[in-house]
């Protein structure tokens, strides 16, 4: 009998403390909702930020809650925000909103709905990446590994390969073709083994592009890098220069002669025929030609021709095919020099554009056209002007086998 009469003690305690809460907690909503219940309108659903420069753009669907009337999103810990009205529909409505002027950096957002009687939804949040200078200076112009004219008269560009992550999405290219029309190519880029053919190039000419790139793949802008000129290694050979191989000749006395204008040959090059012929053989068709057999040396020899107009500023490769037997105490170079004037004689040869020995050593070289090499040099123009490109060749005569050499062809490529 006791016991029960402790229990009912305890059963009376416990039903006044919970009546007691239960008048607390009446207290605590009639605070809060002096007006009513509390209300939240329904949330933007399927939120997604899309990057931009120095903006984003904000997506969102209104599935649910017609009664809403506008949004507001907030960002810079909500200092900034914009509100947007919404006229609600009896299916899926969609919110799009450009937000401008952002720093670049992450950014975050916080997106809350109204309703007609001013209600206000939970927060939705979101964050996303604004780029903007600091992006744009760290992105460059696609490498390209070679430019050269091939020999149906297009221009193979092959491209430097890239990351596939490094956001590089074109490459516009403007160039002129051998009927001078412009054209503006745009090249999807692909990260690996990507080459491009322009057709009908316009030798001599360069090409202009630039690189764009997305930040990332859902990126709304498009950035650009400045357009830059790049040159493509053409051979301008016969644009400028005549008569280089296979060689014509001018005079000729059955195997010697001299070569055929533009060329110019002064007397010390006449080695033959008591200096009527010299720097020209009708062997392999016709090729410079110098040999000094029984006596018949070859002091400060010069073959040149100018250019028939100034050449562009650029930078130059002047190539030449060769065979030769040459004595140590003899040379042969083949020299590019400024103005259209001539080549100089080898004490002044420092003052040359460029120039390549056709040897200068010991006797070498078997016979044969399988002994035939080619050499080459390069010189750059500031400013156009005439170049003379030529022979120079001081050769002496020891009898029997004396020194020669031949050269088949020289040509001119700008690159």
């Amino acid at each position: 009998m006791k016991q029960y009469k402790i229990t009912s003690y305890y059963i009376l305690v416990l039903a006044v403390l919970v009546i007691s809460a239960c008048t607390k907690m009446d207290d605590y909503k009639k605070k809060y909702e002096a007006n009513g219940p509390l209300i939240y309108p329904g949330i933007l659903d399927s939120v997604q930020v899309f990057s931009g420069k120095n903006r984003v753009l904000i997506t969102g669907l209104f599935t649910s809650d017609p009664k809403i009337v506008k949004y507001r999103v907030y960002w810079n810990s909500k200092q900034d925000s914009v509100e947007v009205p919404v006229v609600r529909t009896s299916g899926v409505d969609t919110a799009k909103l450009y937000i401008p002027n952002l720093p670049e950096g992450l950014m975050s957002f916080e997106i809350r709905t109204y309703d007609n009687a001013g209600h206000v939804s939970i927060p939705v949040g979101i964050a996303g990446n604004i780029y903007g200078d600091l992006y744009q200076s760290s992105i460059i112009n696609r490498g390209i590994v070679k430019a050269e004219i091939q020999t149906d008269g297009s221009a193979l560009i092959n491209w430097a390969d890239v990351n596939s992550d490094d956001g590089l999405v074109s490459m516009r290219i403007k160039y002129t073709d051998a009927a001078n029309k412009a054209h503006d190519t745009l090249i999807t880029s692909i990260p690996a083994n990507l080459s491009t053919s322009l057709p009908a190039f316009k030798a001599g000419s360069s090409i202009s592009y630039r690189t764009a790139y997305l930040p990332n793949k859902t990126a709304i802008d498009t950035f650009y890098v400045d357009y830059q000129t790049h040159t493509v290694k053409a051979d301008v050979t016969n644009i400028y220069l005549s008569n280089m191989g296979p060689f014509v000749r001018d005079s000729f006395d059955g195997r010697w002669g001299t070569l055929a204008a533009p060329w110019i040959t002064n007397a010390a090059a006449k080695n033959k025929d008591n200096g009527v012929n010299g720097g020209y053989t009708g062997d392999e068709g016709g090729a410079i030609n110098w040999e000094t057999w029984n006596n018949s040396p070859v002091v400060n020899g010069i073959l040149y021709q100018p250019t028939s107009s100034p050449l562009p500023a650029a930078n130059y490769i002047v190539t030449f095919d060769y065979y030769s037997e040459i004595q140590s105490n003899s040379s042969v170079y083949c020299v590019a020099a400024a103005g259209g004037n001539g080549i100089p004689v080898l004490a002044n040869l420092a003052t040359a554009l460029g120039s390549a020995s056709v040897y200068n050593g010991a006797i070498v070289g078997t016979t044969g056209p399988n002994a035939t090499e080619s050499k080459s040099f390069t010189f750059t123009l500031t400013s156009p002007q005439v170049v003379s490109i030529g022979i120079l060749g001081n050769i002496v005569g020891n009898g029997n086998p004396g020194s020669y050499f031949r050269i088949s062809k020289i040509r001119l490529f700008k690159n």
